[in-house]
């Protein structure tokens, strides 16, 4: 049976406009809305009079506007990243420019930790930002009236941090936890294994609602992660089912195991489909010849 996934696609908002989406809290919707996006970057706004800024978006003049526009008497104190895809980091720069505010996140965005030959790490990742301020797991940061954690939570790129507004029970999930879709994890700086294993931290933690860069609240997280959890491993018995029919290339599988989706999201549901061979071969499930590239011939072990 085909895990049910708790989506849902209901989500009110007008883009330019800062809205209150909950007690202290803001956000404003850049127009960038794609495949990948939903309706676009959700930024966020932390407090009010000194406030943080979580995610400031795109490079998108109109975007960065919009928001100095919907503070305008308000002290922007800090500037926090979930990490550094271009729809994400890249309006930390002008924000900074525009309010002299710091920058914060995990760090630059990395190679990760695998080099798979002729497949870069670096397609859709912001290669300028560089936070002022690196923040670790546990790490907290306090302002008029809040509190912030970072979480890391690896996976969808290795730099990847959430951030639990303490005071509040909310999770500011990025993209590790969106509320219209599940996370593509890319090889090699996204990495299933990690990805796995941040969702099973995540089960750990007590916040009660997640707001995600993309998509709309979601008010039951932990049954949430474990069907993103149950989706994964149903994804996997698919592969090795792929496997065991004698379709050893990862393009022969995609169009049986992603049947009926998007013919022009098959190059990203191959990388999605790499991720989860990659994490099968650590465990020990799977082999590739003649090395583990996205071009292989893979077979079970």
């Amino acid at each position: 049976m085909a895990v049910q996934i708790p989506f849902r696609k209901d989500m009110n908002f007008e883009y330019g406009r800062l809205e209150t989406v909950a007690p202290g809290l803001r956000r404003i919707l850049a127009r960038n809305p794609s495949s990948f996006t939903f309706h676009g970057t959700g930024t966020y706004v932390v407090g009010e009079g000194d406030v943080a800024v979580i995610d400031p978006g795109p490079d998108d003049a109109e975007h960065i506007e919009a928001l100095l526009r919907g503070l305008t008497g308000e002290t922007v104190s800090h500037i926090l990243v979930t990490h550094t895809h271009t729809d994400h980091s890249p309006g930390a720069a002008p924000l900074k420019a525009a309010t002299g505010a710091r920058t914060y996140g995990h760090g630059p965005h990395g190679a990760g930790r695998r080099e798979a030959a002729g497949h870069q790490a670096v397609q859709g990742g912001d290669m300028a930002f560089v936070p002022d301020v690196r923040l670790e797991d546990d790490h907290v940061i306090t302002g008029e009236g809040w509190t912030i954690e970072a979480v890391h939570t690896p996976g969808h790129t290795s730099n990847h941090l959430c951030f639990s507004w303490r005071e509040a029970g909310v999770l500011f999930s990025g993209d590790h936890v969106m509320g219209w879709s599940t996370s593509v994890i890319m090889p090699p700086d996204g990495d299933m294994g990690d990805y796995m294993a941040s969702l099973a931290k995540l089960l750990t933690r007590d916040e009660t609602t997640y707001w995600p860069t993309h998509g709309p609240a979601i008010t039951e997280p932990h049954p949430h992660v474990r069907a993103f959890i149950a989706h994964r491993g149903e994804r996997e018995a698919q592969i090795i089912h792929q496997l065991a029919e004698g379709r050893t290339n990862i393009m022969d599988m995609v169009p049986v195991i992603y049947a009926g989706v998007d013919p022009g999201l098959f190059p990203a549901a191959a990388r999605s489909t790499f991720a989860h061979l990659l994490h099968l071969l650590d465990q020990g499930k799977v082999a590739a010849e003649p090395a583990a590239t996205i071009d292989a011939r893979w077979r079970l072990v």
